[in-house]
């Protein structure tokens, strides 16, 4: 056993610089791998209480089963939301975007933006007064209507049915107001208004005590077609008797509407390690489906708004990255990156670690190899005649070799070349001894 520990100390003190080339190679997986996402991110959403904010809230208690860390910042909706994200100093990475919106941008904001893809419906509404006669959009000109406060996607999709209808922001009366939300609910509900668009799920808190008031209304759009064919950022959808609440029969039959979707949609300040992460969590959010959208839904890569971010495009075709899987979010995703550049950093280690035996082999012989040099140099000068001057010096010098050899150490596997090396020592001291009586008899026979 002390043998055996005594040739591994051989070997490490043999190797030793094999250590300095691995700090370096590692040294430069952790300089040049990028580095890893960070476990926090801001997302903009939408007012308090309203179907953007609901979503976000369930989306951060499943990040947070991963210790990530999702901060909520309160919007006046999707437009608001698409100028934080384009801001200069923006202070949100990730926002809840409606459909259609992404129109309205120039090429240079566009590119700046990508899609994690769709996450629900948020259907178009339009309650009004019962006792009103609506038949079509035109019919809203002479009426006291909300169209959806500013900065909202309430707004936007307002804005488009109505410039659909060759009605422009030129044309609106008075009595139309940009305003949304709870307010202009209860306004709606106290006889206030006329009529009000609406955008949200289905299950929205608002969306559902108005389809529950009694004097309240639910419009269909019979040219839903139409619509779609001029607006593709809009979809049919068919809302069945009593879907909204069956207690009241809300809708009292079946209707249309039309529904652009929710997108989740990032600024390049957003990690792409983040993108399986966040659909994952959000395909936890809608596992259940809502009363409009089947589970298993969404996300959705389609429709598309924004470029479709690669890492959601790779989501979407294979799921969750392979470690993710069983691994949690950190500790995957870090492995991932340095697996990346492990394939590099064995490239060159299979070629050094085969130079290792070698090199050894190399080092130990040396130890023994270059007491052969001066041993060749003695032969050299025997045959050339030139030693027997200094004959003395040479065996003293030759045995205080042997004693050093003595103390020269290689593994067991290399015993027999030092034991050679001790006899070939032991014949050269020899022969120069041999040498040395011969002159002696020579110089007494002189004498």
């Amino acid at each position: 056993m002390h043998r055996v520990l005594k040739d591994l100390k051989i070997m490490l003190l043999a190797n030793l610089w094999i250590v300095p080339v691995l700090a370096a190679l590692i040294g430069a997986v952790f300089y040049f791998v990028a580095p890893p996402p960070p476990m926090s991110a801001r997302m903009a959403t939408g007012a308090e209480g309203g179907g953007y904010r609901i979503f976000a809230e369930k989306l951060k208690q499943e990040l947070a089963k991963q210790g990530f860390e999702l901060t909520l910042l309160p919007s006046a909706g999707s437009r608001d939301n698409l100028e934080r994200l384009l801001a200069k100093d923006s202070r949100v990475e990730i926002a809840l975007v409606q459909s259609g919106l992404e129109r309205q941008l120039d090429a240079a904001d566009h590119a700046r933006l990508h899609s994690l893809g769709a996450v629900y419906q948020e259907p178009l509404w339009l309650f009004y007064r019962s006792g009103i006669d609506l038949e079509r959009i035109a019919d809203l000109l002479p009426l006291r209507l909300a169209l959806g406060s500013a900065g909202s996607g309430t707004l936007a999709a307002t804005e488009a049915i109505l410039g659909a209808n060759a009605i422009t922001p030129e044309q609106y009366p008075p009595s139309w107001q940009a305003t949304g939300g709870g307010k202009t609910a209860s306004a709606l509900m106290a006889g206030e208004l006329d009529a009000a668009f609406f955008v949200g799920p289905a299950e929205n808190a608002l969306v559902q005590q108005l389809a529950a008031h009694p004097d309240l209304s639910l419009a269909t759009f019979r040219r839903a077609a139409a619509y779609e064919a001029r607006l593709p950022f809009f979809k049919r959808v068919e809302v069945n008797e009593g879907l909204l609440n069956l207690a009241q029969n809300s809708p009292p039959k079946d209707i249309i509407t039309l529904s652009p979707v929710a997108t989740l949609v990032v600024n390049r300040d957003f990690h792409p390690g983040l993108v399986p992460l966040f659909l994952e969590a959000s395909r936890e959010v809608m596992k259940h489906g809502t009363l409009l959208d089947k589970a298993g839904t969404f996300p959705s890569a389609e429709p598309r708004t924004f470029a479709l971010s690669s890492d959601a495009e790779h989501y979407y075709k294979s799921g969750l990255p392979l470690l993710q899987r069983y691994l949690p979010f950190r500790i995957a995703s870090l492995a991932d990156r340095y697996i990346i550049l492990l394939i590099p950093l064995l490239v060159v280690l299979i070629p050094l670690l085969k130079a290792v035996g070698p090199l050894y082999r190399w080092r130990i012989r040396a130890r023994i190899y270059r007491w052969y040099k001066y041993l060749r140099d003695i032969d050299r000068q025997l045959d050339a005649g030139t030693l027997p001057d200094r004959l003395d010096a040479e065996v003293e010098r030759l045995e205080q070799l042997e004693d050093e050899l003595a103390k020269v150490e290689v593994p067991l596997s290399y015993s027999n070349e030092l034991y050679e090396l001790h006899v070939h020592l032991r014949y050269v001291i020899e022969r120069l001894r041999t040498l040395q009586k011969r002159r002696a008899t020579a110089s007494d026979s002189v004498g």
